[in-house]
């Protein structure tokens, strides 16, 4: 009977958003180690903001939002699963808590009090009451939350306390800051995508015809993409340590 329910399992994964999301846990690491080099002097300071890496981190937390949108609609959509909502989102409150406290002891200067862990989880309560609504509608959304901060900016959000909604006249200094506009954007539509896959039955054809990783660099990308927050959580300690081991040797 385990081993029936284990084979169900793993046939309603989808092994690709697996994969996709290894794919994006990488370039995290790739950004995160050339942001712990530059920390300790090993590249030129300022590097990762320039142009071309704020735009590569941009791109990575759009990823991720778009993901996690994805896999809102996969699953609980039409139904919710109340037990595994529930779960997901205590561990991504805590760690996004943890974050927060250790950023604010190590970086007093730039604590992260609402990056991209905060931020999906955030969005994914927001999207728990929007699943019902059409792909089109969802898309005009995020069209419109995408535009709101360029247009809607005021100093009454300056308050620290409101730091979070992202229409802040002035931004504060935040080693990872994804408030909840513009970046519920990319969350809404991954959740549209997902809608219209559904009803195109794209989904039921990724499962039938897909097979499990078979080479060593697909099943990694895989197993860290399953484990994602695990991985988030685990990768930068690690990093940093590497990266001052060798400031201290050099």
């Amino acid at each position: 009977m385990a081993g029936r329910q284990m084979t169900n399992i793993q046939s309603n994964r989808i092994y690709l958003i697996d994969f996709a999301r290894g794919v994006a846990i990488i370039a995290m690491a790739i950004f995160h180690f050339t942001w712990d080099l530059e920390f300790f002097g090993f590249v030129e300071r300022g590097l990762t903001a320039t142009f071309e890496w704020k735009t590569f981190a941009r791109c990575i937390a759009s990823s991720f939002l778009f993901l996690a949108g994805l896999s809102l609609i996969l699953g609980h959509d039409p139904d919710i699963r109340v037990r595994s909502f529930v779960k997901r989102l205590i561990w991504l409150v805590g760690a996004a808590a943890i974050i927060s406290a250790a950023t604010y002891y190590a970086m007093p200067g730039a604590p992260i009090f609402f990056g991209i862990l905060h931020s999906i989880a955030a969005a994914s309560v927001i999207g728990l009451f929007l699943r019902k609504l059409p792909a089109i509608v969802l898309v005009i959304l995020a069209i419109l939350v995408f535009l709101a901060p360029f247009y809607l900016r005021s100093e009454f959000f300056d308050a620290p306390l409101l730091w979070w909604v992202g229409l802040n006249a002035n931004i504060p200094r935040s080693n990872d800051y994804v408030p909840l506009l513009p970046w519920l954007a990319p969350f809404l539509i991954g959740m549209a995508t997902a809608k219209f896959f559904k009803a195109k039955g794209l989904f039921e054809q990724l499962k039938n015809n897909q097979r499990p990783p078979s080479n060593l660099f697909s099943k990694v990308l895989s197993f860290l993409g399953r484990y994602s927050l695990a991985t988030y959580l685990l990768h930068q300690p690690i990093l940093l340590g590497l990266v001052w081991m060798a400031a201290q040797i050099l």
